[in-house]
């Protein structure tokens, strides 16, 4: 695991130096080596800059840059398969002077180009340049695990795992992109391919970006997307039969991750996910495998009982820990620096805590999401259907009108109305939900925290709705039914945009490789043509994979209600967020930053009023305003 950055500079203004700041504040990903080429063609300087988190050959000859002929390749991730992509590349007489993943992929793309990336098992941001053909591609892996930004504004292109790097060029322009910033105020985090800044973008997961220097065209290239494999047929298969073969799947993609020069260990939280990867990797190794958890002391938030009871049984070495609100609030004024452009998932808190507490001991860690995505794990699929069931008993020539009338009226004076808990916003999603039609756009517009009527009442700006995977539901064929659409729009969106973000800058930050073993291709690609009363019905979620780890912990030990990776910041945060509202919730810091401080500061004052309000909303804020500080 790395972090790698770079530039192709048209202006001949950018230099080594340049590259060697915006790679080496990326140290947090690689504290163990760094380095830089800086190559002077025709055309352009052309930077690749790599910081190195030592995993396999940890010696020198796996370090990058890495030339071959005319290629050299920086490469942040994993590919997995890497022995047999090798094994296939020897019968080419290719020979190898490392044991690096690195070599292997520089090699397999100068056997087959591009083609090579279909056959990388893994997680993957790759940089490769040709000298000869002048042409610079950026990878990323399908399902988006790794990131990697591209900035591209008069003549310049930058790219970097983190948008810290930009910062270090000084020709990055900091433009604020309010399109985007009101889609982190719908959902807490900003969908690829936006990010905060103008000309800036997220590669897309499953893309490739061509950069020809020759004719300074930038060309993005899709070479997977999930949704082929829910537009295939579904499977005639009994379910017994796909219980199975999804059990191989799983057993194969979870030894794969374990490939390591470096110990391994486990973030066990004792539900279903990571309670499968533990026992499949505890009953497939001779030696205790290493499980972590995180508790807390509130109740209705701690998990770390039943993550030990899961790990006694299966016999893990397992560390606790239980996490204070003193530590909570020590992470609070970092989250600005990890997360260098707005997030608004407060569990990212514990995430980095429980990646300290791994750290002592590993120097990689599985991660377990992705269940709830793939299998049909989240209570919102049942509420976006049953949201779009109820609206459809409704003539569909009713549905404006009553749009209309949802987006008319003032629910905060009906006195019927005005104390229910977020009445406002639930009236205004329920007249987005109506002009929808299916339960794709009511997965959405339930999703949003604020709805496109209050982002215009809290900007200063005009802003205008920007399209994202949830608006491609017509990309998934007649074959797939409302349950299936919404699983294909959340392994695009939710998935890579926020909880593949929190958890790769909260185990980087802490130079901790996290590793996701769900994430393996070839297990969405087969559960994507499994019909989704294999997964979900109207009682049960992740119905296939809770059968599965039924065989290895006892079902009554696992039978409870779900509960998400959140913190209590109600509890924790009710003195201290006190201050930092005062802080931040100035009135020329809010208008310096876009808000509105009229509507900030109403909702601020009905939190502190003891009013039954979202305080999610104001943390979206909150952390907004303090990356504003840090960054802009």
């Amino acid at each position: 695991m790395c972090g790698i950055s770079g530039f192709c500079d048209y202006t001949k203004g950018s230099t080594e130096k340049i590259l060697e700041k915006m790679t080496d504040v990326l140290h947090h990903r690689g504290p163990d080596d760094s380095g830089y080429a800086f190559i002077e063609s025709s055309n352009a300087n052309i930077g690749l800059g790599h910081r190195r988190l030592s995993i396999l050959d940890l010696s020198t000859h796996g370090h990058q840059p890495m030339l071959f002929e005319t290629l050299e390749i920086v490469y942040n991730g994993e590919v997995y398969n890497f022995q047999e992509i090798r094994q296939e590349l020897e019968k080419y007489n290719y020979s190898f002077d490392s044991d690096s993943d690195t070599e292997v992929i520089l090699k397999a793309y100068h056997k087959w180009g591009v083609e090579a990336v279909n056959k990388f098992n893994g997680m993957f941001a790759i940089a490769i340049y040709d000298r000869a053909s002048e042409k610079l591609i950026l990878l990323r892996d399908r399902t988006g695990i790794k990131p990697l930004y591209y900035y591209e504004k008069d003549g310049l292109l930058l790219f970097s795992s983190e948008l810290k790097s930009f910062h270090e060029h000084p020709s990055f322009v900091k433009e604020m992109d309010f399109n985007a910033l009101a889609q982190y105020f719908h959902y807490g985090y900003i969908p690829q391919p936006f990010s905060i800044f103008q000309h800036t973008k997220k590669l897309l997961s499953g893309h490739y970006l061509e950069v020809d220097l020759q004719t300074q065209r930038v060309t993005l290239h899709k070479y997977w997307d999930v949704k082929k494999f829910y537009n295939l047929p579904k499977k005639e298969i009994a379910y017994t039969k796909a219980k199975e073969e999804v059990e191989e799947l799983l057993i194969s993609s979870f030894k794969y991750r374990m490939v390591s020069d470096v110990p391994v260990g486990v973030f066990l939280s004792g539900g279903y996910d990571s309670s499968a990867v533990a026992a499949i990797l505890q009953k497939n190794s001779s030696q205790k495998i290493k499980t972590f958890s995180i508790g807390f002391h509130e109740e209705g938030y701690n998990e770390a009982n039943y993550a030990k009871e899961v790990a006694e049984h299966l016999g893990t070495e397992h560390t606790e820990y239980y996490c204070t609100q003193k530590e909570a609030l020590e992470i609070l004024p970092t989250l600005a620096e990890i997360y260098d452009e707005p997030f608004g998932d407060s569990s990212a808190i514990p995430t980095i805590l429980v990646s300290k507490l791994a750290k002592k001991d590993v120097t990689v860690a599985l991660s377990a999401d992705a269940g709830d995505e793939i299998f049909g794990g989240y209570g919102k699929y049942k509420t976006s259907l049953k949201y779009n069931n109820f609206f459809s008993k409704f003539p569909s020539f009713l549905h404006a009108p009553m749009s209309f009338l949802c987006n008319s009226i003032d629910p905060l004076k009906i006195p019927v109305l005005k104390n229910k808990y977020n009445i406002e916003s639930r009236v205004k999603k329920m007249a987005d939900i109506l002009t929808s039609n299916c339960s794709v756009a009511a997965m959405k517009y339930t999703s949003h925290m604020f709805t496109g009527h209050e982002i215009g009442k809290l900007f200063l700006h005009k802003f205008t709705p920007l399209e994202t995977y949830f608006d491609t539901n017509s990309e998934l064929n007649s074959g797939n039914d409302e349950l299936n659409r919404m699983f294909a729009i959340d392994y695009q969106t939710y998935l890579p945009d926020d909880i593949l973000t929190k958890v790769d800058r909260a185990t980087m930050s802490v130079s901790l490789e996290g590793r996701e073993p769900f994430l393996d291709y070839r297990i969405i690609e087969y559960a994507a043509q499994l019909p989704s009363a294999f997964k979900m019905d109207a009682n049960q979620t992740k119905i296939i994979l809770k059968d599965i780890v039924h065989d290895y912990i006892p079902k009554s030990m696992m039978d409870r209600p779900k509960m998400g990776f959140g913190v209590p910041i109600d509890t924790w945060f009710k003195d201290e967020l006190q201050e930092y509202f005062v802080n931040y919730f100035q009135e020329k810091k809010l208008e310096a930053a876009g808000l509105n401080p009229v509507e900030v500061l109403r909702l601020k004052s009905e939190y502190l009023s003891g009013k039954d309000v979202n305080t999610r909303r104001l943390w979206f804020i909150l952390m907004y305003m303090m990356w504003f500080e840090r960054w802009m």
